[in-house]
């Protein structure tokens, strides 16, 4: 689960990890407050950020820097309500309905702070925790790991042993830090790894990390990815999600307990299993389509959760064809075809083909079922006749 800027930061202060300060407002009218209330501790210069989920905020015009009170709320004023289009969001652009007002930590006339990188999340083929880092924060990450890998640093956290002191000295003394920061950098990795480990998330991204004119490392900005399946031992954490900032459709999945992902194909998938989705989108594009989106309605699919699948999967106009594909292991499939006639009864008139494979426990049955129904639906067994049917929906 994504969550804004200004959430992942006080999820790190509890565990002591130092963050610059802020306010987030929604209006002119409170960003001009909270820029007179942050001038009165900080002293004169906030920056304005838009928060959204999605990085590469500054190079769409969401991040802006205001000497005076007065421009800030100018920044504001032309911040909210924008729809902001950074390389993360796509073309679409996101609506911004939130801005955090900072002080400035980058103070003119002072010693030029250093920005740094520092991310920690899971290396699954080494099934370890990862600290990666880097002098060149600021930057995409990306860009610097494909044009100078060898200015990101790595070091990899046994999660039975957990992090070790030489492990957040060796990170540090690589980023070049002496003395005061140095120190402060040691301190600064420990809170953070103890804040992925306690918060169960899945990325933490902070850049940049800053090192300021007095050697004071602080997170100036932060991106924590919280891992769903944790949620409900963080009920405070569950609370952080943002419905307005996800895709629509996805939303309306996870309240159906449905898996579903968009993508940018013509046919609809649903299947029962992850790796069988996987299966079937390859199939997809093996007969020259592309998969819409992944949709799992797991062991227990039913007429509810068909129709649901149903629903979802039509909203979406590149739909050419739908292609449903369930192995009847834990299900039976007869319950399937039924639930996928039920379901296509209850819609009305479905304006895309539909093809059911079902195999497993009775799939001569579900076949039965489907081919006697007399609605627009074909039925198949083997995957290679499901594949040919995709084909033909799509010439």
């Amino acid at each position: 689960m994504n969550i804004h800027e200004y959430q992942a930061k006080e999820i790190l202060k509890r565990y002591g990890v130092n963050v610059s300060e802020g306010i987030v407002v929604d209006t002119v009218e409170d960003a001009k407050k909270a820029a007179e209330e942050l001038t009165k501790e900080f002293g004169p210069g906030q920056v304005v950020k838009a928060q959204i989920h999605a990085g590469g905020r500054g190079k769409g015009g969401g991040v802006k820097f205001g000497n005076t009170i007065d421009e800030v709320a100018e920044h504001a004023n032309n911040i909210l309500g924008m729809t902001l289009v950074t390389p993360q969001t796509g073309p679409e652009g996101k609506f911004v309905k939130k801005v955090l007002i900072s002080p400035n930590a980058y103070k003119p006339g002072e010693v030029e702070p250093k920005e740094l990188y520092v991310g920690i999340l899971l290396d699954r083929d080494k099934s370890q925790t990862v600290i990666m880092a880097s002098t060149e924060g600021g930057m995409d990450i990306e860009e610097v790991a494909e044009k100078t890998p060898e200015l990101i640093i790595k070091e990899w956290i046994d999660p039975a042993v957990g992090i070790q002191g030489f492990q957040a000295r060796k990170v540090a003394f690589a980023l070049g830090l002496e003395g005061k920061a140095f120190k402060e950098m040691v301190k600064f990795i420990f809170a953070l790894y103890k804040a992925y480990v306690e918060s169960d998330s899945t990325m933490f991204e902070i850049n940049p990390v800053l090192k300021s004119s007095d050697n004071d490392i602080i997170a100036v900005d932060a991106k924590v990815d919280l891992d769903d399946s944790a949620l409900f031992r963080h009920k405070d954490n569950a609370e952080l999600r943002d419905f307005d900032e996800e895709d629509p459709a996805e939303v309306e999945a996870s309240k159906s307990d449905l898996n579903y992902v968009k993508l940018d194909g013509n046919v609809g998938c649903m299947v029962n299993g992850a790796g069988l989705a996987m299966a079937t989108m390859d199939m997809i594009k093996l007969v020259g389509g592309e998969p819409a989106n992944f949709l799992d309605v797991g062991g227990s699919a039913n007429a509810t959760t068909v129709e649901a699948g149903f629903r979802i999967i039509l909203k979406d106009p590149n739909v050419k064809a739908i292609l449903i594909n369930i192995f009847g292991g834990i299900v039976r499939c007869d319950r399937v075809a039924n639930g996928v006639v039920e379901a296509y009864k209850s819609i009305g008139d479905i304006p895309v083909p539909i093809i059911v494979r079902l195999q497993g426990t009775n799939a001569e049955e579900g076949a039965k079922i489907i081919k006697e129904s007399g609605l627009n639906v074909t039925s198949a067994v083997i995957l290679k006749d499901a594949a040919e049917r995709v084909r033909e929906a799509l010439a």
